[in-house]
């Protein structure tokens, strides 16, 4: 099955509080950062107590955190107006740019 991002975007929107609770953008901007924090934290743990051995890494739960972070980033995008696929599209035409260019290590946004 073949799921375009803004048909999960859409999908997740079902699941929403909606945009009219007065603290929505805080409770989502916070909600992905805890939930990048926690893909964080699993592999801080791989590292400290399985000498990072990606072998033991449990996927599937990295797979869950993985999808909650999915969700705040689609319903962020969408309380801005912005459609998750254009937000894809343009890092990846951001990406080409910079790897055409030799620039894609390094630092700054605007290399």
């Amino acid at each position: 099955m073949s799921l375009s991002l803004n048909d999960y975007q859409q999908a997740a929107l079902k699941t929403t509080r909606g945009h009219d609770q007065p603290d929505e953008l805080y409770h989502l901007l916070l909600g992905l950062v805890g939930e990048t924090g926690e893909v964080a934290e699993k592999f801080k743990k791989l590292v400290r107590d399985k000498n990072a051995d990606l072998e033991q890494l449990d996927r599937d739960d990295i797979t869950k955190e993985l999808g909650d972070i999915m969700w705040y980033l689609a319903v962020l995008s969408d309380f801005l107006g912005v459609p998750l696929e254009d937000i894809g599209q343009k890092n990846l035409k951001k990406l080409a740019s910079r790897q055409q260019r030799g620039v894609l290590g390094g630092s700054g946004d605007n290399r």
